[in-house]
């Protein structure tokens, strides 16, 4: 008893008195801190009250706590939707193909960058793949339609290399969309994406790279053994973390290069959104359906981080 008594005493003097003398030290940290919270208050809590509209027949001259409560009415009409349930599949293949495929290629593109032995090169090749990041998707899409276009670029090399007899229409076929989608995000943010892997792979030990070229270990086997395992925590967190955005397949793209004739594969559950809850003046219907995208996301990050912490892996949490 007395030993308990003294380690709780011990560990009791041991925590860290917060006195005003420290707090006029942090004082501008603080504030700024404060200042963020309250920010975080204003902009992403106090808005969910707005989720109250998906449970009632909301019109906007009777307000939140006068428009009729309907209950589940509205997410029942959601799902006795056709139009809804293609939106879902719509988002979620593509959401899927846009994880895969720029996950892979970020991950690629960084181990390959990392390779480069002139750092002139190295930084030349970098600065480049960064720049799609920054343009807008009007002016991705811009370029997209001009190099699929009948006299674009893509379809003359395809003629030339006697590949097709006459040029494709690709926006007029909706097996090109999905792909069409996942070629323009894996341009547009490959080189911004593999950053991080960058710097995970500069804080990996140089002398393991020596180890196994001693091992007899060359480019591959020391990405095999030593590259890949040394960025695997850092891929397992940003796995989790998009798993949570493979609803967030994009609404610009989709809006901008969709078109009637591929309207089916095209919508996503924003567009849906921006169609009924804006367009329509359904904004209940429209709230409803951000919700369900809102709990799918949650549930999603939670599975996929219970199943990395069975299995050992790093996790959000």
């Amino acid at each position: 008893m007395a030993i308990a008594r003294k380690t709780k005493t011990t560990i009791q003097q041991a925590k860290p008195r917060i006195t005003w003398a420290e707090v006029k030290k942090q004082k501008a940290l603080l504030i700024w801190g404060g200042l963020i919270f309250i920010y975080g208050v204003i902009f992403c809590y106090l808005p969910l009250a707005g989720w109250l509209m998906a449970f009632q027949n909301y019109k906007p001259k009777d307000g939140l706590l006068h428009s009729q409560f309907v209950g589940l009415a509205k997410f029942k009409m959601l799902f006795s939707d056709e139009a809804f349930i293609r939106v879902i599949r719509n988002t979620l293949a593509m959401g899927v193909i846009n994880l895969v495929v720029t996950f892979v290629t970020a991950i690629a593109f960084a181990i390959l960058l990392n390779e480069i032995v002139s750092k002139k090169g190295k930084k030349t090749v970098q600065t480049i793949s960064y720049l799609p990041h920054f343009l807008s998707w009007i002016i991705v899409t811009g370029i997209l339609h001009d190099a699929l276009s009948g006299t674009g670029i893509i379809n003359e090399l395809l003629m030339n290399f006697h590949l097709i007899s006459q040029p494709i229409n690709f926006f007029a076929h909706e097996k090109y969309f999905w792909p069409i989608v996942a070629f323009a995000n894996v341009w547009k943010e490959t080189g911004w994406n593999a950053i991080i892997y960058l710097s995970a792979i500069t804080s990996i030990d140089p002398s393991l790279y020596e180890a196994a070229a001693i091992d007899g270990a060359g480019r591959w086997g020391k990405i095999k053994h030593v590259t890949l395992p040394g960025i695997k925590p850092t891929i397992i967190i940003l796995l989790l973390m998009n798993v949570g955005n493979v609803l967030n397949a994009g609404f610009e793209i989709q809006y901008l290069l969709g078109n009637g004739l591929v309207q089916k594969v095209s919508q996503t559950i924003d567009i849906y959104v921006l169609k009924w809850g804006i367009s329509q003046g359904d904004y209940a219907l429209g709230t409803a359906a951000g919700i369900f995208k809102s709990v799918v996301s949650i549930v999603l990050i939670l599975v996929a981080n219970q199943i990395a912490k069975k299995n050992g892996e790093e996790r959000l949490f």
